[in-house]
């Protein structure tokens, strides 16, 4: 791949990431308040008790709606924006290095296993992931820790460079690094979510013209094509995420401040434990809500960006 096409998908990456960050920020701190421990977003529940007819209060996590309201009562319209950021800084160039090591693995395996295989698709996701992880994730352990930043109006609220102090000051260099063990584990979820996207692509492209898919498959491409590239990525990630999902719970657990949540298992045992099994899979709505468009709007960017770069 020629210096060209990395920089490219570099600026191809960054932005699809970008636009379906801005655009479904609000989404995200709703999830990420969902997956917390934090008992604040925890209200009671009245109900008649069956034996003595006295009310008994029963604790239990809001739903998104009930969240949103909490928020916007609360703290205010802009803590659903809690976060943007670092997302912002961080997203062009984590789906820039994604995109980027995910079409070169992709060109150097095609010459050794099968071309555009899915073990050649698994491998390239794979390891693009591993590379974006590694090189981002304090940038996220920062947008978290500002996300569940809960602070009613008027409170004076905590930016990101005093949110890094107070990492440093914490757990040293290490603790911006609280997560990753998540962050890999999520992997799988970006291997499911490529094999099944390049094969919905494949097939969309030969049913649009099934002559020029082996020769160019740019050369075939019209809106059409956009539009079902957009359905293909959105197909693919609710697939994928549904499956990986509690490894986002887990994740968000161990960059909370002051943490009981040590490593991924420990975590992955704890809340289970206390929570119920349920617990594993909150705010697994918000964030199917949220990372359909978001991923849709991501690909589709992507590919646009690139086939108009590329003519």
């Amino acid at each position: 791949m020629s210096q060209r096409d990395t920089l490219v998908h570099l600026f191809a990456g960054g932005c699809g990431g970008t636009v379906g960050a801005i655009l479904t920020c609000p989404l995200e701190v709703v999830k990420t308040r969902l997956q917390s421990s934090s008992i604040t977003l925890y209200v009671s529940e009245v109900q008649l008790s069956a034996v003595n007819g006295a009310s008994v209060a029963r604790v239990t996590p809001p739903g998104p709606l009930h969240c949103l309201k909490l928020i916007l009562r609360k703290e205010g319209y802009r803590s659903l924006f809690r976060g943007l950021g670092p997302n912002i800084v961080g997203v062009a160039p984590s789906r820039a290095i994604y995109f980027a090591a995910y079409s070169a693995a992709k060109e150097n395996l095609n010459g050794v296993l099968e071309p555009d295989s899915t073990q050649v698709h698994m491998v390239s996701a794979g390891t693009a992931g591993f590379t974006a992880i590694t090189a981002t994730n304090p940038i996220w352990l920062i947008k978290t820790r500002l996300q569940l930043d809960a602070r009613n109006r008027g409170e004076r609220r905590m930016n990101a460079f005093e949110c890094m102090r107070r990492v440093y000051q914490t757990d040293g260099l290490r603790g911006f690094y609280r997560g990753m063990s998540a962050s890999y584990a999520g992997i799988s979820e970006t291997v499911i979510h490529f094999v099944i996207y390049e094969h919905i692509k494949r097939r969309i492209l030969e049913a649009r013209a099934p002559q020029n898919v082996e020769e160019d498959e740019a050369a075939s491409r019209d809106p059409l094509d956009f539009i079902g590239m957009m359905m293909a990525a959105a197909t693919s990630k609710s697939c994928a995420t549904t499956i990986a999902y509690p490894h986002e719970v887990i994740r968000t657990r161990l960059r909370e401040e002051g943490t009981k949540y040590r490593s991924f298992f420990q975590t992955l045992m704890m809340v289970p434990k206390e929570e119920g099994y349920r617990a594993l899979y909150r705010g697994l709505t918000t964030h199917l809500v949220r990372q359909i468009p978001n991923t849709a709007i991501t690909m589709c960017t992507y590919e646009f960006v690139v086939y108009f770069l590329n003519g």
